[in-house]
């Protein structure tokens, strides 16, 4: 597994690194919780050290599940990358859309990062992963009621405690990362990031790259499409909130199949899935420090560990970005 630097921080991350936001089946349809155990540990086995979760997956499911399945493992063995600022309690904020618990009912989810909501959410967070120190804290999404300035100060003060080691955002566009970094040293911005979404290419990326911070690109599969196990007709499990996205209606799962099939003789060649090789050209695209892949068992933790052990010559990669320019996304 490639180790990199999380931006200037002495965080070191893999580069492939387990994402739980399936886990925690909020907006995924679930998983066991057996096996969702097991993907972690078999995630780990194949060298990914990172693990990306936040409270708001499944109501604080997702980092109990890590908090377990982390239990017994030296801590310096692993980094735990969390979240905070979205809020299915209370109503403070920036109301951000409606939803259900893992039970059905009904929850508001809100956008807010209070300077004492984010030391509370570290508080809880910490209790539910089982440890004493978070390696990469992140805001979730803005929050456009609360000052920056605010959410960040209280960022610095866990900082100082010695309970984050580093400080990231999420979904955050290049002024509100400079006005982050203002007030405590952010290290990466997490942003969506696959074959077929690349709008960071404009202005994130380029900024990130030029100063120093790590780009962490969530959903480089794009939610599973990209792996080609989803074909025109799929049925998803009840609670699966994919169907009504972009990337998943009809004539877009037709388009992408089809682009797929130009890259399945290279994977082949590779003895490698199409996922693996998604996977490869992310981690290898210029700028693009970790990708976050999700996994609910181990089988499919352990191939998207092996995504790291492809390599990809420059002629494979041009190979590769001269069918995507091809390849047209419907709105």
């Amino acid at each position: 597994m490639e180790i990199r630097n999380l931006g200037n921080s002495d965080v070191k991350v893999s580069a492939i690194a387990f994402g739980a936001w399936a886990i925690g089946g909020w907006m995924w349809g679930g998983a066991e919780h057996k096996d969702a155990i097991a993907a972690i540990h078999a995630s780990m086995e194949e060298g990914v050290t990172s693990i990306d979760t936040a409270p708001i997956y499944g109501q604080g499911r997702s980092e109990e599940i890590v908090g377990e399945a982390l239990s017994g493992i030296s801590r310096d063995k692993v980094q735990i990358l969390t979240k905070f600022g979205m809020t299915w309690e209370g109503s403070k904020g920036q109301f951000a859309f409606d939803s259900e618990d893992n039970s059905g009912k009904a929850i508001k989810i809100y956008k807010y990062a209070g300077k004492e909501s984010v030391i509370r959410e570290c508080e809880n967070s910490l209790k539910r992963l089982r440890t004493d120190y978070i390696d990469l804290y992140q805001i979730h999404w803005p929050d456009n009621t609360t000052p920056i300035d605010e959410t960040f100060e209280a960022v610095l003060r866990l900082k100082e405690q010695g309970k984050i080691r580093a400080a990231g955002v999420c979904n955050y566009d290049v002024a509100q990362v400079k006005a982050a970094d203002a007030v405590v040293d952010i290290v990466s911005n997490q942003v969506p990031f696959s074959m077929v979404e690349r709008s960071i290419d404009t202005e994130i990326l380029p900024y990130c790259k030029g100063s120093g911070k790590s780009i962490l690109a969530y959903s480089p599969l794009q939610r599973g499409i990209l792996t080609g196990k989803i074909k025109p007709g799929h049925v998803f499990k009840p609670g699966d909130h994919r169907p009504t996205t972009k990337f998943y209606q009809p004539a877009n799962i037709e388009s992408i199949n089809t682009f797929l099939d130009q890259l399945r003789p290279m994977a082949a060649m590779k003895n490698a899935t199409l996922a693996q090789l998604v996977l490869r050209w992310t981690i290898d695209y210029p700028g693009i420090t970790v990708a976050l892949a999700g996994a609910r068992d181990a089988n499919q933790a352990i191939q998207n560990a092996k995504a790291a052990q492809i390599k990809l010559e420059p002629g494979e990669i041009d190979f590769i970005n001269k069918h995507l320019s091809s390849l047209k996304i419907v709105s």
